[in-house]
């Protein structure tokens, strides 16, 4: 028998609005909506505003700037899985003329591409996207800033390619796309690339007086891909769920982790913040755990989703101003409330439905050389290696077929291990990318690199 937790306790849903209500008060924001996600649901909504008797739903749209571009990410995993693409191939094999043309298709996801941060003046948030009609527009005579790969440059123009690259190769266009193959999909009917009722109006707040000025709201022409969408903490939430989860209609659980993997050179102060960039999707390391998720802001809104994979708790937070409250922290602090308060009950343990000799004959402690590693069977057909004190490499490994296995991740991600055999078929030791694992630390019945001392261990006298 399972057992869940549908509702957040009295004291965590009190503790979720204060730190909401603080946000809003002193980011003077006019109004802040927030939702928490726990097991693939909605399970809290908060909202205050600064009109009385008035607080948006889960159905109110904000604009959510560049949170869009996870949506464009999605959509080019989507055409790599298909097989129309590949990730390392060159921009120029499907989108000639450029001048961007040498950058793979996975250094403009992960923004190491080299592009400047920004199109050619004037400010393209508050301008007409009349003013860009072609790429030439948004990338200017030299798109380049940097050496193509070498350091992590976030650009919005990069994903004006990117959204240029679904349409040229899916023969319609990204608004187009993007509801087709994941809107429609994913259930989410409140999310436009134009506001639909009800929506709010974006506004800049002075920073000296307790005064608006409304923000004029652009259709951002060619640079929509970069963040043109508007939606709702009601369809973010669902999206979060997809962007933990993957779903199958839209992208599988691997390609969604992949998205999630750490993919661009981080830079020294990168190191220090601990945040880092994925296919899409911005990472940092706050309160102990790993957050992903991405950040959007346009003139007049701001926007966030943070969600800790590890804890299975996800957070929107959407404001309707320019600057003031700032929604990574909060995010980032909605989830941990969740997860400390009401720590993740682990599913329960459940043994192989099958067991493989093979596989048995090869779980047990293994040496490299003096190092103690646990090798593991897992109930999803994996095996899994890691030292069996302190900390080292570690890695899971899928079954190929042919009585090897393939390394998931970490040191050992790509590479392949093979059980050695005796002539009798029992096994001598595990070959791990030309690293030697043995059953005893230096067995000398085993090929150890370098061989082992003919007259084996001894003491010092």
């Amino acid at each position: 028998m399972t057992t869940t937790q549908e509702a957040l306790l009295p004291g965590t849903r009190r503790a979720l609005l204060h730190r909401i209500a603080v946000a809003q008060s002193e980011g003077r924001a006019p109004s802040l909506v927030a939702a928490v996600v726990r097991d693939g649901r909605a399970v809290w909504h908060g909202a205050r505003t600064s009109v009385d008797g008035h607080a948006p739903d889960e159905d109110v749209q904000y604009r959510i700037g560049s949170i869009t571009k996870t949506f464009t990410a999605v959509l080019v995993m989507r055409l790599r899985d298909e097989g129309l693409l590949d990730l390392g191939d060159p921009l120029e094999k499907h989108l000639p003329g450029t001048g961007a043309g040498e950058a793979a298709i996975a250094e403009l996801l992960a923004h190491t591409a080299g592009l400047a941060a920004e199109s050619p003046a004037p400010w393209w948030e508050r301008t007409p996207g009349s003013l860009r009609p072609e790429l030439t527009d948004v990338l200017g005579e030299q798109p380049l800033l940097h050496p193509v790969g070498r350091r992590h440059h976030y650009s919005n123009p990069g994903y004006t390619v990117l959204g240029a690259l679904v349409e040229k190769v899916r023969g319609a266009p990204w608004e187009e796309v993007l509801r087709d193959e994941i809107l429609e999909p994913l259930g989410l009917h409140r999310t436009s690339t134009r506001p639909k009722p009800p929506h709010v109006g974006g506004w800049a707040v002075h920073p000296w007086a307790d005064a608006l000025l409304p923000e004029p709201l652009e259709d951002l022409g060619r640079m929509a891909p970069a963040g043109q969408l508007w939606s709702t903490t009601g369809d973010l939430a669902r999206f979060a769920v997809f962007l933990a989860r993957g779903d199958d209609r839209v992208l599988s659980a691997r390609s969604v982790e992949e998205m999630r993997t750490p993919a661009a050179p981080a830079e020294a102060a990168d190191v220090v913040d601990g945040v880092t960039y994925g296919l899409g999707m911005q990472m940092q390391r706050r309160d102990g755990r790993l957050l992903v998720g991405h950040s959007g802001s346009l003139p007049g809104f701001l926007a966030n989703l943070t969600i800790s994979v590890a804890d299975d708790v996800a957070a929107v937070v959407l404001a309707n101003c320019t600057s003031g409250p700032v929604l990574g922290t909060v995010g980032a602090d909605l989830v941990r409330i969740v997860a400390e308060a009401e720590p993740r009950i682990p599913e329960p343990w459940r043994p192989l439905r099958e067991v493989d000799p093979a596989v048995l004959e090869l779980v047990g402690q293994w040496y490299w050389g003096t190092h103690a590693f646990g090798l593991r069977a897992t109930a999803d057909g994996l095996i899994s290696l890691a030292p069996l004190t302190g900390g080292g490499r570690r890695a899971r490994f899928q079954r190929n077929g042919d009585g090897t296995w393939t390394g998931l991740e970490g040191y050992y991600a790509g590479e392949l291990l093979r059980p050695v055999r005796r002539s009798d078929g029992s096994v001598s030791h595990l070959d791990l990318g030309s690293f030697v694992f043995t059953r005893q630390p230096y067995d000398p019945e085993a090929p150890v690199p370098g061989g082992v001392h003919p007259e084996g261990w001894r003491g010092l006298g």
